[in-house]
């Protein structure tokens, strides 16, 4: 397999209505198969999931974070880990102020992954086009440094490919493997769009087209509380 990976560039500022899949379809070349992956930033700001805040406090966000939390797991001085209504884990419940005014913050979309089916729709109804979408965010993770890309909201795309019966290179049966696709995508997308290159949209060619298919972040990569082995 061969996957090819590109940002798409020279995209406006996006702002509150702003039409996201007509914005990508018309800066870029895309095909039958692809994969776009869009990061959570524009789709928050075309769907307005902004807050003002004071531009004078590096604070501000602070009372958001609290309002956006379901459960707050751990504090450590200004750092809050809490859970979101989406069942996301994440430092802040994904409040943000990078990449926006100094005025605003950004939240997470209300349903990424129909913020995502509406995307991908619009692609298809504009161009002809059926691709997979994927919204991506950035997140930390435990035990690790370093941030990474996640998928925060799929359509399109198999967010989870399950190997669990099927033989290894050495014939053994795989009990438990399930690879997180989703996230293995939003993760190599991050590589060329960066975090101040003002790239916030990359396209995916070449992926195993079984990897294409239905799917729900929330339904099928949120690990449910019951399965839960740390909260």
């Amino acid at each position: 397999m061969r996957l090819e990976i590109f940002g798409v560039a020279g995209l406006p500022e996006i702002g509150a209505g702003d039409d996201v899949a007509g914005l990508i379809a018309g800066a870029a070349e895309l095909a039958d198969g692809d994969v776009v992956v869009v990061t959570q930033k524009i789709v928050s700001k075309a769907e307005g999931a902004m807050v003002a805040v004071d531009p004078e406090d590096p604070l501000a966000h602070k009372p958001v974070v609290e309002q956006e939390s379901v459960r707050v797991l751990r504090r450590r001085g200004d750092l809050v880990i809490s859970e979101t209504k989406h069942g996301f884990v994440c430092a802040n419940a994904g409040v943000d102020r990078s990449n926006v005014a100094p005025d605003a913050a950004a939240l997470l979309p209300d349903d990424p992954d129909r913020s995502a089916r509406r995307i991908r729709d619009g692609i298809r109804a504009r161009f002809g086009v059926e691709v997979g979408v994927i919204v991506s965010d950035t997140f930390g993770r435990p035990w690790r440094r370093g941030v990474t890309d996640v998928a925060i909201g799929s359509a399109g795309v198999r967010p989870i490919l399950d190997l669990r019966g099927t033989p290894d290179a050495s014939g053994r049966e795989l009990q438990a493997t399930e690879v997180a696709v989703a996230d293995e995508l939003a993760a190599a997308a991050e590589l060329v769009m960066g975090k101040a290159e003002n790239i916030p949209v990359a396209v995916i060619r070449g992926i195993d087209p079984s990897w294409l298919g239905p799917g729900s972040i929330q339904a099928d990569v949120v690990r449910p509380p019951a399965e839960d082995l740390f909260r």
